[in-house]
């Protein structure tokens, strides 16, 4: 699966943010290390908030899954 890679300053700025109403950002961690501040492409295809269009110029990368912290 292709999510968008964010920066950890990009992180800050969308987190609980709108991209569509009633819709927030929820960047989420992946599992490389260390690991990526990632948002779908879903919400990046589906943002209409004018202030972060950018989201859709975001660099892709490939999934990975976080480690099950819980044995």
């Amino acid at each position: 699966m292709i999510v968008l890679k964010l920066t950890t300053e990009q992180k800050a700025l969308i987190e609980k943010q709108e991209y569509a109403p009633n819709s927030l950002f929820n960047p989420i961690q992946d599992g490389n290390e260390p690991p990526n501040w990632v948002i779908t492409t879903q919400e990046a295809e589906q943002c209409t908030n004018p202030d972060f269009q950018w989201v859709k110029d975001l660099p892709e990368i490939e999934w990975v899954e976080p480690a099950n912290s819980e044995a």
